[in-house]
């Protein structure tokens, strides 16, 4: 029988309203919230429904937003009685996947990606760092692409996201450059990403070293379910060896079509997204079309799912 991976998102097409479906139906999702609500000091919850998408695109609010909305995905499927054998999440959403493991609580998750957002924003000024997606080139030629246009400036892959699809991030000339470099060497798409700093590259390193010292003040636990991580794309069940694994993520590619193969590699059939929108449901696809997708974002697509997990779950 097919394994079952549940997999995080780290970003949301959708934000405004995000969980609040779940937060009505589910006491798991409610007591979710609340205790978000209550580490974080202020009502995440009436952010996540009632407030603006532009305040909620702000990357110091995006970041707990998404994960304690994939955080009560997790319990309400947990409750319904599906487990998964394994997990994994693209960014942040690494953070929802090692709460679900029960390597970290979700009061300890919200305060370190809630600094992590704000480090992350502060290390770069809006406006001079940018991130592009490369459509249906390969990951070396999307470096070789990187070291044409970088002229001396930071320019390097972020997101290694399928085969066909890589994502790159540096200062904003830069990757202006390779965009218009891109569609002149046969890349099929190039375009920008409507992002507010460029995640996953060096010049991210002042968020890394902030983030550094909050990390090293937590006790990460040995994980229930097996996690392929970001950084190496390589399983992790000992707590002690997280803090480095989120450590290396801030400044290094999210290894993403490899972290898929692996759990292939391992048996994993099936695929469960939690957490807003469909984005990681569409990249596993694009890896290996044989395997299933599910999601849970709201009722409807909690309905859906169950009905098809069930047969799955051990």
């Amino acid at each position: 029988m097919d394994k079952i991976a549940f997999i995080f998102p780290g970003q949301g097409s959708q934000l405004k309203g995000m969980g609040k479906e779940l937060y009505s139906a589910f006491e798991a999702a409610r007591e979710t919230f609340e205790e978000a609500d209550r580490v974080l000091g202020f009502s995440l919850s009436q952010l996540c429904f009632e407030g603006s998408e532009e305040q909620l695109k702000l990357t110091e609010n995006a970041q707990p937003a998404i994960l304690v909305t994939s955080v009560a995905a997790f319990r309400v499927l947990n409750t319904e009685g599906v487990e998964p054998h394994f997990v994994a999440g693209h960014s942040l959403g690494e953070y929802s996947a090692l709460v679900a493991a029960q390597s970290l609580t979700l009061g300890e998750a919200a305060r370190i990606v809630r600094n992590r957002g704000r480090y992350m924003q502060e290390a770069v000024p809006v406006g001079e760092g940018g991130m592009a997606a490369l459509l249906g080139a390969s990951p070396d030629r999307v470096e070789a692409l990187c070291r044409e246009a970088a002229q001396g400036e930071v320019l390097s892959v972020a997101n290694l996201n399928s085969p066909s699809q890589v994502v790159i991030a540096g200062a904003a000339a830069a990757v202006k450059r390779a965009i218009e470099l891109a569609l002149t060497t046969g890349v099929k798409r190039a375009v920008s990403l409507p992002v507010s700093a460029p995640f996953h590259c060096a010049l991210m390193r002042p968020a890394q070293e902030a983030l550094q010292k909050d990390l090293g003040e937590i006790q990460f636990h040995d994980l229930r379910y097996g996690l392929i991580n970001n950084v190496d794309a390589a399983e992790l069940r000992e707590g002690q060896r997280i803090a480095d694994s989120l450590t290396r993520q801030v400044c290094s590619p999210v290894r993403w079509t490899e972290s898929i193969q692996q759990l292939i590699r391992k048996g994993v059939g099936v695929f469960i997204e939690l957490g807003p929108g469909r984005v990681l449901s569409g990249l596993v696809r694009k890896i290996d079309r044989s395997v299933k997708t599910l999601n849970v974002e709201d009722l409807k697509s909690l309905k859906e799912t169950l009905e098809t997990a069930r047969q799955y779950a051990s």
